[in-house]
């Protein structure tokens, strides 16, 4: 993928390994073609002019995955037992291994973690065992793109894939990380998310690795209490966190020219932690960097590079970003934060009750 000429000699040799189907015909009843990522046609199946894309279509939207009704009938056994000291353990596996649809009416297990889970019943993040696509991490942190909860996209564009310019929803919905999570048949516009817990976070731990530029080597040592933090109202604490993440930047890699890389981390990091987190919240007279919700509290965070943190909750005051919330009963935080470029930290911060 990052290497353009090795693409289209790949292209090259697919196209006419497919050509040789054309003339058979007459010999073929029924075939299937499966993969990852579809090619245009002109580039790799130039010769096949009758292949139906089948991907989205509502009746084959079973044909791969297992089903609920499959898993209760195959694993009736393993389940019961393990609903002696798990009342809610089909829940449990739904959260975490089901999600998976094309159609809006199945939905499917990734086979690969739920077979793994019922051979060993302990929930893990099985996902990172089957490959890890270091150039789509590479390709999200070279577009800043940090925020991948929600895409909107057109059917047409979903099933496209275009090597030389790559588009990241079609990519992350092709490459399983998101899959549909609404559809309107009137705006033929489709809405994507994470499919499940395990796939959630081993895109944001893949991630935030990224952008700390330590690919392979997991970032949850440094993300343990970061949502405790915000919980507890406990904002100093939070500082301190978010600080020792940005510390683990390589010092040589690191030039920010923007506040995009605090940014980025920040975001991830509450993500990954398992926060309600949203980033550039538009409101009537501006966007919020970061919104964080908890069951207690609301903090409206607003980030300034080598600027003053009293700019930043100004911003947040003048452009009333907590304002939409007034009637809301929790607690509300304006959070002005001053992100230092040279010393690669929070250099300063303030908060104020709104």
């Amino acid at each position: 993928m990052e290497n353009p000429e090795q693409v289209e000699a790949h292209r090259s040799k697919m196209s006419t390994f497919y050509s040789i189907l054309k003339d058979s015909d007459n010999y073929i009843r029924l075939l299937m073609i499966t993969g990852v990522s579809q090619f245009s046609k002109t580039s790799i199946f130039s010769d096949l002019n009758n292949l139906r894309n089948i991907t989205l279509v509502t009746p084959f939207g079973d044909i791969v995955g297992i089903s609920q009704t499959e898993l209760e009938e195959n694993f009736a056994q393993e389940i019961s037992q393990l609903q002696k000291t798990k009342p809610d353990i089909l829940n449990q596996i739904k959260t975490w291994y089901n999600g998976y649809t094309w159609n809006m009416q199945t939905w499917v297990y990734n086979p690969f973690s739920l077979l793994n889970f019922m051979a060993d019943p302990v929930f893990r993040n099985y996902w990172f065992e089957t490959a890890t696509p270091t150039f789509l991490y590479k390709l999200l942190k070279d577009n800043a793109v940090y925020d991948v909860e929600k895409y909107e996209i057109g059917g047409q564009e979903l099933s496209n894939f275009n090597t030389n310019d790559p588009d990241i929803a079609p990519l992350l919905f092709q490459t399983g990380y998101l899959t549909i999570k609404k559809f309107s048949e009137q705006d033929s516009l489709y809405e994507l998310g994470f499919p499940n817990r395990e796939v959630r976070a081993s895109l944001l731990g893949g991630l935030l690795s990224a952008y700390r530029l330590n690919d392979g080597q997991s970032s949850m040592d440094l993300l343990v209490g970061l949502r405790t933090t915000l919980i507890n109202g406990d904002i100093p604490a939070m500082i301190l966190r978010l600080n020792a993440i940005i510390a683990s930047l390589p010092y040589d890699h690191w030039n920010p020219k923007t506040e995009t890389a605090f940014h980025a981390l920040i975001h991830i990091g509450f993500k990954f932690a398992g926060l309600d987190v949203e980033s550039e919240v538009h409101s009537a007279k501006g966007r919020c960097d970061i919104l964080v919700k908890t069951d207690l509290y609301i903090y409206a965070m607003d980030l300034k590079l080598d600027d003053a943190s009293t700019k930043a909750l100004a911003q947040i005051k003048e452009k009333g970003y907590l304002k939409p919330y007034a009637s809301d009963p929790r607690k509300k935080f304006a959070v002005g934060i001053s992100c230092c470029s040279k010393k690669r930290e929070i250099g300063n911060y303030l908060v104020e009750e709104q």
